[in-house]
């Protein structure tokens, strides 16, 4: 189910990831990513870039995204079931056609355990019929459980059985490495509780319209629930949220990895965070046993926990309530998922219409049994020379980054010495795991959708539980193979690319090799990146969580960062709403470093040689436009706003253009001046990796 756990709440996964854009999309835009005419060709005409989406009449210097993707945003309309457009989507919409028919094949030949599983799954969401005819009957356990609670102690045991499955906590649980010793796993608990995006949605102003319009979905569900007084419950919902939202951690402060480890005695709790029943709730959770477990927004949990006592029990259980009807709208009739889509969809993403039933279907199986259908799409859509081509390419961008190591000016040599004895350990995971997880025990019928929903998290909290204490499996992926993207790991010191994202643009192995140092070399580099931006800094080359930088080089890192972050505030993809920089910044160094490693590693590949020019463009210009390409985007403006207010990544028109903008070869590719827009002085560029 989907379920705002710890690291989702907290914004770290305690991994950095290259999107974090929800994945749905159309096919490719018809005029501008044809299928190849000869099967040695590469999917995107001409070379691997689309030379028809540019807009010529845009200077590059003026706005490099509109001068490479300009014709292609114009003339691509996003799908009417989609909040979001670009070249995440158009591959996460090919893998979702490609899991549908694993999906359907393992349904109509079951041949182990694992195709029944995922065939009655699937059946049971299918089955559209028998979930409207149940209406909301598969309800009543969980809200009788609800209305049953005598007691804030008993409020408090329901929201750590919660973990398992549906229903809401104001704390969230969690098993990752822990950050001072990664080969161990811990548990950690952030601060959660709010239906609405992120706490700037119950305290800025110009959200009021998205608070109107949850109280009325808060409302819809109640009464469709059958609970009692809905209208006065919602409000009392609001304004126990906005309470809670008060004491919450910023995005920005949940952003820094050494402030959110914060290990504590659970016999602590009572003393740190009173007013809140922590027995009860370790016990719910099933995890009573537990002696220590890491606090992450540890100075919001005495605010938090004081809200809790402070509020009436009506109150707590009406939003006990809501939780639950809106945690398994997706899995009832359709009214629930009317009434749950138009607020989350429509108000909160601006997106139109809900995807069909089968794209629904297919995500779920995906998020439950994700490596059942990770085996048969690695053996139907992963050629072996993918992997092979990659491992080359992860190489030549390690040895890029290395040598910008070893030249870098303003590193001394005593965190020089500590980098690079990170970068020579560096771990790489491409394609699939070496180990397959178990789904041995999970039970699922065919015609019980809201019984296999809450099963799959029970069993998923009980493998979790499990991990607490335990050594960290090396083998362990934290995305499955078709999954559309990439991350770094701080704990494991290690690069993850699932081999969903080895495909156009970011990668061809028939295109043109500068589009592919543009696509997925800076990719490589963005990941590499991360271990030696703002937060990944911070772990050390076995993963361990201290400083090993001088002050004085952690100062100069810091300054320089600064001038990165201004470039990005000073942008305003809505108007009056700018990119955080301090939100981003992660992310925007990864990307700056990534590019300039691009930049290196297709230098090198050439050996010496100059490198061809192609319709026109010098290598380096096809590096840039491979580039820009990757990040080719249409947002809905409430998409957008959501984005800009929660997301640490900016949007694609500026991860385009300012990386770009901060490299000094991209002003001689293109002969850019300081008459032109995005020109930036030489004085004025960012230059940090």
């Amino acid at each position: 189910m989907s379920k705002t756990r710890l690291m989702g709440a907290a914004g770290l996964a305690l991994a950095f990831a290259l999107s974090a854009q929800a994945a749905s999309a159309q096919k490719a835009h018809a005029g501008h990513a044809a299928p190849a005419a000869a099967a040695d060709a590469p999917q995107i005409h001409p070379w691997g870039f689309d030379l028809n989406g540019r807009d010529l009449t845009v200077k590059p210097g003026d706005d490099f995204n509109a001068y490479a993707n300009g014709t292609y945003l114009r003339d691509t309309e996003i799908p009417s079931d989609k909040a979001r457009f670009g070249p995440f989507d158009v591959l996460y919409e090919n893998a979702q056609s490609q899991l549908k028919s694993i999906i359907e094949t393992s349904a109509a030949n079951p041949t182990n355990a694992n195709a029944q599983k995922v065939g009655a799954l699937y059946a049971s969401f299918m089955d559209e019929a028998r979930v409207n005819q149940l209406g909301a009957q598969p309800l009543a356990a969980d809200l009788a459980a609800v209305r049953a609670v005598a007691d804030h102690s008993g409020m408090a045991r329901l929201m750590g059985e919660s973990h398992a499955g549906f229903g809401g906590s104001l704390f969230g649980v969690d098993v990752f490495e822990d950050l001072q010793n990664p080969n161990l796993n811990s548990a950690y608990m952030g601060q959660g509780g709010l239906g609405l995006p992120d706490r700037d949605y119950y305290l800025k102003a110009d959200f009021a319209p998205q608070r109107e319009a949850f109280v009325a979905y808060i409302t819809r569900a109640l009464t469709a629930a059958g609970w009692s007084n809905p209208a006065q419950a919602a409000a009392d919902i609001l304004a126990f949220e906005t309470k809670v939202a008060e004491k919450h951690w910023t995005t920005v402060e949940r952003r820094q990895i050494d402030k959110i480890y914060n290990p504590a005695p659970t016999a602590d709790l009572a003393r740190l965070a009173p007013g809140f029943d922590w027995t009860a709730f370790l016990q719910g959770a099933q995890i009573g046993d537990v002696k220590t477990i890491v606090l992450m927004e540890n100075t919001a949990f005495p605010g938090i926990a004081q809200v809790f006592a402070e509020t009436s029990l009506d109150t707590l259980k009406a939003w006990e309530a809501f939780q639950i009807v809106d945690q398994a709208g997706p899995y009832l009739s359709d009214a629930f998922v009317e009434s749950r889509f138009e607020f989350r969809g429509k108000t909160l993403r601006g997106q139109p219409e809900n995807r069909p039933r089968w794209n629904r279907g297919v995500a779920l199986v995906d998020g439950q049994l994700g490596e059942v259908l990770g085996q048969e799409y690695v053996r139907l859509h992963f050629p072996a020379s993918s992997k092979t081509q990659m491992e080359a390419l992860v190489a030549n961008l390690s040895a890029a980054m290395t040598e910008r190591l070893k030249k870098l000016d303003w590193m001394s040599e005593p965190t020089r010495e500590q980098a690079l004895l990170k970068m020579s350990k560096f771990g790489v995971k491409i394609g699939y795991p070496e180990k397959w997880r178990s789904y041995d025990g999970l039970e699922l019928s065919a015609g019980d959708l809201y019984g296999n929903v809450e099963r799959s998290s029970a069993f998923d909290w009980a493998w979790k539980r499990s991990k607490i204490g335990q050594p960290v499996d090396p083998l362990e992926w934290g995305m499955t193979p078709q999954t559309v993207n990439a991350y770094y790991n701080p704990p494991r010191n290690e690069i993850v690319f699932p081999a969903a994202i080895l495909q156009p643009p970011f990668f061809d192995p028939k295109a043109d090799p500068a589009v592919n140092y543009g696509g997925i070399g800076a990719v490589i580099g963005h990941e590499i990146t991360h271990g030696f931006d703002d937060q990944g800094r911070k772990s050390d080359a076995n993963g361990v969580l201290r400083d090993w930088w001088t002050p004085e080089d952690a100062a100069r890192f810091e300054e320089r960062a600064k001038v990165l972050g201004a470039i990005y505030d000073a942008q305003e993809p809505i108007p009056g709403t700018p990119i955080n920089g301090d939100l981003t910044m992660g992310e925007n160094i990864a990307d700056l470093g990534g590019l300039l490693m691009a930049l290196d590693a297709y230098h090198r590949s050439l050996n010496g040689q100059p490198a061809p020019v192609i319709d026109g463009l010098t290598g380096e210009q096809r590096v840039f436009l491979g580039w820009a390409q990757v990040w080719r985007e249409k947002s809905r403006e409430a998409a957008l706003k959501e984005q800009l207010t929660t997301d640490p990544h900016s949007p694609g028109a500026a991860r385009a253009s300012t990386p770009p903008r901060n490299i000094d070869a991209w002003y001689a590719a293109f002969g850019v001046t300081p008459d032109q827009a995005q020109y930036i002085a030489p004085e004025s560029r960012a230059r940090i990796w």
